[in-house]
């Protein structure tokens, strides 16, 4: 993959094309390329391996002074693509913390995510604290799918129950086939074996348009340790000789 490194600035095009300016993690900039952020500050280097294999592409990212930050744009690439993390000090490559996706679950490779979405949810009023009907919703067992798509199918039954809110049990990345969700690891990427992004946030949508609210629990002092092979290891200090 040939994927030549320039210089990291925000762009009109990036901006015009409604790419979010996420502090971390991988944005797509509109304009061909991708930024990557990473906060590791006990670190003296960190590379962006894009791909997935033993071969994969390496780019350095620049410290951004003095603050931990580290950061690149890379060219030629876009959302769909997977990469990790390789710090300085460290040969086993980790996946971002600020990850989006997961694809292959906590130990495999993030991948990259457009932040755009055509929502249509613009009339949506919001819920009124008064009147409120929550439904909890557990997406791997309230389907025998267990995906978004099949419990996007079942909105209608929902809203003619009366629910105005649906109550989603947590849905970040977490380890193995099924669980509640509350050992969650990576804070910004939906569970994979749930669907993609844009099926979660279709979801949402499709509530809203229904009178639905979507609504889900913080759950950050569930940490799971089988983040600590992984992502974590970004923002530890290097192992003492």
């Amino acid at each position: 993959m040939s994927a030549p490194l320039v210089p990291d600035a925000g762009t009109e095009a990036g901006r015009q094309a409604g790419a979010r300016r996420a502090p971390l993690g991988a944005t797509p900039d509109g304009e061909g390329g991708v930024r990557f952020r990473v906060y590791a500050p006990n670190r003296d280097g960190v590379d962006v391996l894009l791909g997935d294999g033993p071969s994969a592409p390496a780019f350095p990212l620049t410290r951004e002074g003095a603050g931990g930050v580290w950061s690149a744009r890379v060219a030629d690439v876009g959302a769909g693509v997977r990469y990790r993390f390789r710090l300085a000090g460290d040969d086993t490559p980790a996946a971002d913390p600020a990850s989006r996706f997961q694809p292959d679950g906590v130990f495999g490779p993030s991948q990259v995510i457009d932040p755009r979405f055509a929502w249509s949810d613009t009339e949506f009023p919001g819920i009124r604290r008064r009147g409120r009907v929550v439904y909890e919703l557990h997406v791997g067992t309230f389907t025998r799918e267990g995906t978004w798509e099949a419990a996007r199918g079942r909105l209608a039954e929902l809203a003619r129950l009366g629910v105005t809110v649906i109550e989603v049990m947590p849905v970040n990345e977490f380890y193995g086939d099924r669980g509640w969700g509350y050992d969650g690891v990576f804070w910004f990427a939906p569970y994979h074996h749930y669907g993609q992004p844009d099926e979660m946030r279709q979801f949402v949508d499709d509530a809203h348009r229904l009178g639905i609210g979507v609504d889900g629990p913080s759950t950050s002092s569930a940490v799971s340790a089988r983040q600590r092979p992984g992502a974590a290891r970004v923002h530890l200090p290097r192992p003492r000789p």
